[in-house]
């Protein structure tokens, strides 16, 4: 095999463990074939991006970085730095750049090894957003969450977020431009050159009129803010944004303010499209007060669901609301008040006979009551996959909700607690999820614990679908705060082809 060959089949094996699944199939054989010959490996670059956390004065943000022990863990860095304010002022000059969150340019949370958290904690009001690379042995499955305390004005509460990697497309139903809400979309571009983004409201009539939506510019290596409310003369309590990059790509997060529920992040919803075998939305707390739902079919098609409650006991039908009707490109939203009636539970949508129109879902969840409540989000989520990370957890307040969606189909799942970020020993337990239902349970904590510890969830060989989410709760005045990450795959392996290859055609 010649020098061209060696380099095409390493560049393959490169952009595999970089980006993700990657088939390439030899002339002769379609994808099927090759996918069959594909070798699982761990990545060996993560990208993730950090929204700005708040511009209180009287807010606290804590950074928590973990990458979990792998096979082979190898060297690696694994560190965030400061994205520019890429806003322009009103003589179009572009905002200076950001110092981390402590002052300097020096790197935020670096890792050092996998298995142990490491935290950084700012109260700066100005602290900037956050792009972040891991390569090497700190790469597979490097999770990042940040987490922050507000102790008044609106948006206060515990905001929390999973930083995410970039994309082109998201959608977010559940965000809102009503008069007693401030939510911001934050974009925040990692590469090298400017980002062109374009944002969309969707409201229960339709597209809301705006005009500054469109051509949106990121610069490189820079984030933008953007008021929702300043997108549409119409204000919606419940409206669905559509966020797409037609030039380069971006980290999106939506950070939704309340005046009387507080505030937290609004993650993206699961991609619609997957939407064909079903939505999961885990982790609905079993005191939640009022929830929410909101959703949309943003394809050309109206979409009719089927709901059902997973249960810890086994699924059931809400009252009054066996199937939910999704007009084309508008959005809907349903309150399904105490829904859970003092029990954890997970919403699982799956289309009706003869739909299969794309989906986007998210869940608004309060706890509390009259002034004492605070709300957190809940967007419909991928499957665990091969490993799932939630890098916060505390002494206290960490609940873990495992659902098993397809009745007949058990999930066993283990759950591996890590070292703390200042000290103890790993823990694991390994549960059993009939199928139907949803598990909640006060996970593992390491033995000797000092600081915060992180959670892995690995499903058994074998083991039914499982979804999960991860509910950190924190004492908050006279309420108490709390926000919910869902845990799609980490992303921590990928598969790279081992087809055999046409010697004729590669020497050509």
């Amino acid at each position: 095999m010649n020098r061209t060959t060696m380099s095409l089949i390493g560049a393959v094996a490169a952009l595999a463990a970089v980006t993700g699944v990657a088939a390439v199939a030899a002339p002769g054989e379609d994808a099927g074939t090759t996918a069959s010959k594909a070798a699982t490996l761990p990545v060996q670059r993560s990208s993730l991006m950090c929204p700005a956390p708040t511009s209180s004065e009287v807010g606290e943000t804590t950074y928590t970085a973990f990458t979990p022990k792998g096979a082979k863990a190898g060297k690696g860095t694994a560190d965030l730095r400061a994205a520019a304010d890429g806003r322009a002022d009103d003589t179009g000059k572009k905002g200076k750049d950001a110092k981390s969150p402590k002052g300097g340019t020096k790197p935020v949370a670096p890792l050092k090894a996998p298995g142990t958290p490491v935290t950084e904690t700012t109260d700066s009001s100005d602290a900037p957003a956050l792009i972040g690379t891991a390569d090497g042995g700190l790469a597979p499955g490097w999770s990042v969450q940040q987490t922050s305390e507000v102790s008044a004005g609106t948006g206060r509460g515990v905001l929390g977020t999973a930083c995410t990697a970039p994309d082109t497309d998201f959608w977010f139903p559940g965000a809102g431009t009503s008069a007693d809400r401030q939510d911001y979309v934050h974009l925040t571009n990692p590469d090298d050159t400017a980002a062109v983004v374009d944002l969309k409201l969707y409201g229960k009539d339709g597209a809301l009129k705006g005009t500054s939506g469109e051509d949106i510019q990121v610069p490189p290596h820079s984030s933008v803010p953007v008021l929702l409310s300043t997108l549409s003369d119409t204000r919606a309590a419940d409206v669905t944004l559509h966020v797409t990059a037609r030039e380069g790509r971006v980290g999106a997060a939506v950070q939704a303010g309340d005046d009387k529920l507080g505030g937290d992040w609004l993650p993206a919803s699961a991609d619609p499209a997957s939407a064909a075998s079903g939505l999961v939305l885990p982790g609905i707390p079993a005191d939640a007060s009022s929830v929410r739902l909101v959703a949309m079919a943003p394809g050309s098609a109206d979409a009719d669901l089927k709901v059902q409650l997973a249960t810890p006991t086994g699924s059931i039908v809400p009252a009054g609301l066996e199937t939910l009707h999704l007009k084309s490109g508008s959005t809907t939203a349903v309150d399904l008040k105490d829904l859970t009636k003092g029990e954890a539970g997970s919403l699982v949508l799956t289309p009706a006979e003869g739909s299969d129109a794309p989906v986007a879902a998210a869940l608004q969840v309060v706890r509390g009551k009259g002034s004492d409540q605070e709300m957190a989000f809940i967007p419909a989520t991928k499957p665990v996959g091969t490993r799932a990370t939630a890098a916060d957890n505390r002494a206290k307040g960490s609940t873990l909700s495992l659902v098993a969606p397809q009745k007949g189909k058990d999930a066993r799942v283990k759950v591996t607690a890590s070292a703390g970020s200042g000290g103890g020993s790993p823990a694991a337990k390994t549960y059993t999820v009939k199928g139907g239902s949803t598990l909640a349970v006060e996970p593992p904590r390491p033995s000797g614990l000092k600081g915060s510890y992180a959670l892995t969830v690995e499903p058994a060989e074998g083991s039914g679908p499982v979804y999960a989410a991860r509910t950190l709760a924190l004492p908050h005045g006279g309420v108490q705060g709390f926000t919910v990450q869902t845990l799609p795959d980490d992303r921590g392996l990928v598969q790279v082809p081992t087809a055999s290859w046409n010697m004729s055609v590669l020497n050509d």
